[in-house]
């Protein structure tokens, strides 16, 4: 069976987000929805990804829970930004952040970490130096980004997938 559905939870979550975006769950769209799955899970098994080891699941747990906790705090503070429009003090810029990481994984979902956060892009990542370039909204201080990006998120991602 895993030759026809290598992927057989992203078929699943992709089928379930096919019937919700069409908001119908007729014949038609299962089997057009059920085609586009398993067409994507071939895909998907063509590129051969390696399996990532989540070797501490309880962090990936608590992680999840901050990273939640943090988009809500950033969302609010890029409103603030906003409203306040060019409040003194308000600086966007760029900063590079060396980063102790190299796992794949960990460093995939770090960046759908900072590029999910309000006010924070994922610019580049020079994986010869190990650096992250990193532009922040509201840049005050780079030594507060540092540390939240070090020991918040790095520090975690390590001990979930290294």
């Amino acid at each position: 069976m895993s030759w026809f559905l290598p992927y057989p939870l992203l078929s699943a979550a992709l089928l379930a987000l096919w019937l919700l975006l069409n908001q119908s769950v007729s014949a038609g769209q299962l089997v057009l929805g059920s085609v586009l799955a398993v067409l994507a899970s071939w895909a998907m098994a063509a590129l051969r990804p390696e399996k990532p080891r989540i070797r501490r699941p309880g962090v990936a747990l608590r992680l999840a829970g901050m990273v939640f906790v943090d988009i809500l705090r950033s969302n609010l503070a890029v409103g603030r930004i906003i409203v306040r429009s060019r409040v003194p003090g308000v600086n966007a810029g760029f900063m590079t952040i060396p980063l102790d990481m190299r796992s794949r994984h960990g460093l995939a979902v770090l960046s759908i970490i900072i590029t999910s956060t309000p006010g924070t892009i994922w610019v580049n990542y020079d994986s010869a130096k190990g650096t992250l370039l990193l532009h922040v909204l509201d840049l005050v201080d780079e030594t507060v980004w540092l540390r939240l990006i070090k020991d918040r998120y790095e520090r975690r991602l390590m001990e979930i997938f290294e």
